[in-house]
C-alpha cells in the first residue's frame, strides 16, 4: 500500500488557489488518530504554501525545511476537528518561498506562522512531478479523500541524565522504516523538521514542570517558538541527542534554548517560550 499524500499529507482541499499569490484549505483531522500535535498543525499550513509555491514555479523545486521567524501557539488540535488553512506568499522564485500563514479551528485562532521563509531545492530529487501535478489537481478539484491520515508512530524522546543543572537531556530514535517515509519524501526519506521540533518541545515541558514557577495542577503549553534553524537533514535511523536548556522565567513565562545533535553535530536549534496553558491548549509535559 502506498502512503504518498496519506502518511504525511494534511491539506484535504483547496478552495482558494491563486499562485505564488495565496491559498485557503482545510484539513479534517481523523476522529480515530491519537493525538495531533501542534507541529503538525504548523506542518499543514506549510504544506498549503508548498503547493502554491511548486505551482508558481511549474515543479521545478519545493520548500524543504521552511522556517517561521516566529510561531505563535493560541490552542491545540484534537481528533476530529477540522483545520481552516490559510496562506499569503510574499515572494516566490527557483531559489526560495517568503510566505505568512495561519490555522483557525471552529473560527478560533490556532497558529500563527510569521516571516516564513522556504529554500527551494530540486523538486525531483525529492518526489514525482507528475504525482504532485496530478494530486494538486485533485486538491484544487473534487478533494482527497478524509480519513487518509492514521497517526505518527514515533517513540517518545527518552529521557538520559543532565550535562548540567537547568537543562534535561533525551535521546530520539528516529525509525529505519514508518509510513510518514513515503511521504516526506518517497524519493529521498527525510525525518520531518516538525516531528523534531515536536520532540525538543516534550523536553522542554519536561523541563518546565521540574524547575519553572507552577504549580503541579497547572497545565503546559508552548506560547511561541522562535530562533529555529534546522541545519541538517536527519535520514531513517538516526539517533539524536536533545537537550533544553533554561534560559529565563518572567512573570508566568520561562524560555528555553533547544538542541538536537547527531554524532556531536547540531542538526536543529530553537527557542521556546513556555506557560500555563490557554483554553483548549493544554498538552501534558
Amino acid at each position: 500500500m502506498s502512503h504518498h499524500f496519506a502518511a504525511f499529507s494534511f491539506v484535504d482541499r483547496i478552495d482558494v488557489f491563486e499562485p505564488a499569490t495565496r491559498a485557503r484549505a482545510t484539513f479534517a483531522i481523523p476522529a480515530q488518530v491519537a493525538a495531533f500535535p501542534s507541529c503538525l498543525i504548523a506542518e499543514a499550513v506549510g504544506q498549503l504554501a508548498a503547493w502554491v509555491a511548486m505551482a508558481a514555479i511549474d515543479f521545478r523545486g519545493r520548500p524543504v525545511a521552511a522556517l517561521a521567524s516566529q510561531t505563535r501557539f493560541r490552542r491545540g488540535a484534537a481528533p476530529g476537528d477540522t483545520l481552516t488553512l490559510a496562506v499569503e506568499i510574499e515572494s516566490c522564485d527557483d531559489e526560495a518561498v517568503a510566505y505568512h500563514g495561519h490555522a483557525d479551528i471552529a473560527g478560533e485562532r490556532a497558529i500563527e506562522l510569521i516571516d516564513c521563509l522556504g529554500p527551494m531545492l530540486p523538486l525531483a530529487e525529492f518526489d514525482d512531478p507528475v504525482a504532485l501535478r496530478a494530486w494538486l489537481a485533485t486538491l484544487t478539484g473534487s478533494g482527497a479523500p478524509s480519513g487518509r491520515f492514521r497517526g505518527i508512530d514515533v517513540a517518545a524522546p527518552v529521557a538520559v541524565p543532565a550535562t548540567a543543572p537547568g537543562v534535561a537531556c533525551a535521546l530520539l530514535a528516529v525509525p529505519r522504516a514508518a509510513a510518514f517515509f513515503e511521504d516526506h519524501f518517497p524519493r529521498r526519506p527525510v525525518f520531518p523538521a516538525t516531528l523534531l521540533l515536536d520532540a525538543l518541545l516534550a523536553v522542554a515541558l519536561r523541563l518546565a514542570r521540574a524547575s519553572g514557577p507552577w504549580g503541579a495542577a497547572v497545565a503546559l503549553a508552548p506560547r511561541r517558538m522562535t530562533h529555529v534553524k534546522v541545519r541538517a537533514f536527519t535520514p531513517p535511523g538516526s539517533t539524536l541527542q536533545l537537550s533544553a536548556q533554561l534560559r529565563d522565567v518572567a512573570g508566568d513565562e520561562a524560555t528555553f534554548m533547544l538542541t538536537a545533535e547527531a554524532l556531536g553535530r547540531a542538526v536543529a536549534t530553537a527557542r521556546v517560550v513556555v506557560g500555563p496553558a490557554l483554553p483548549g491548549q493544554g498538552r501534558a509535559p
